[in-house]
């Protein structure tokens, strides 16, 4: 094959003709985001994009259903079951927080979701464990209670699942001192 300019010689493989007919550009090889010694990659990745978005896919399901749910029993039924209706709405309004901030992904989004997400599994164990000892103080179900028997154990997975996301997804650590030594 012969180079268009120069109908002797072959083109330099280090360059190429873009389609544009352009000046050469230097061909550069996609490089893959490939792990450090430590595990860390070059650049974190988001926290709504991959399997991120999976998941705050199902923190809106339960975003929209838990906010239905108390909002009917709210203001329908408010005096049957306080407690629980509260924390009916109390879960909402979590995974409400926690879908935006993991669709987000922000430094800050980063912080108010690990906030959320964690109010959630503490929420969950608390509430699955209250309503297992007190019966009597659940005569109405919330979203928590039982665990999330009512959802099929969702609630309870999905504050691991959510943490361990905002874990693998953590920005790497770049310190800008040398550790101190302590001898």
């Amino acid at each position: 094959m012969t180079h268009p300019e120069n109908p002797e010689t072959a083109p330099d493989p280090a360059t190429r003709v873009p389609p544009s007919g352009g000046p050469d550009v230097p061909d550069v090889p996609d490089v893959p985001d490939v792990p450090d010694a430590q595990g860390a990659h070059d650049a974190p990745r988001r926290t709504g994009s991959g399997f991120g978005r999976v998941l705050v896919l199902v923190y809106g399901i339960f975003a929209i259903s838990a906010t239905a749910r108390a909002s009917i029993q709210l203001l329908r039924d408010w005096h049957e079951a306080p407690v629980a209706y509260g924390l009916s709405a109390l879960a909402a309004v979590v995974y409400i927080v926690a879908t935006i901030a993991l669709a987000r992904g922000s430094a800050t989004s980063r912080t108010v979701a690990w906030t959320a997400v964690t109010v959630e599994l503490v929420g969950v164990l608390a509430v699955g464990a209250w309503s297992l000892l007190d019966p009597a103080a659940f005569p109405k179900p919330t979203v928590w209670s039982d665990f999330g028997i009512g959802y099929g154990f969702v609630p309870l997975v999905l504050p691991v699942v959510g943490l361990t996301w905002l874990w693998r997804t953590r920005p790497p650590q770049t310190s800008t001192t040398e550790p101190k030594d302590r001898a």
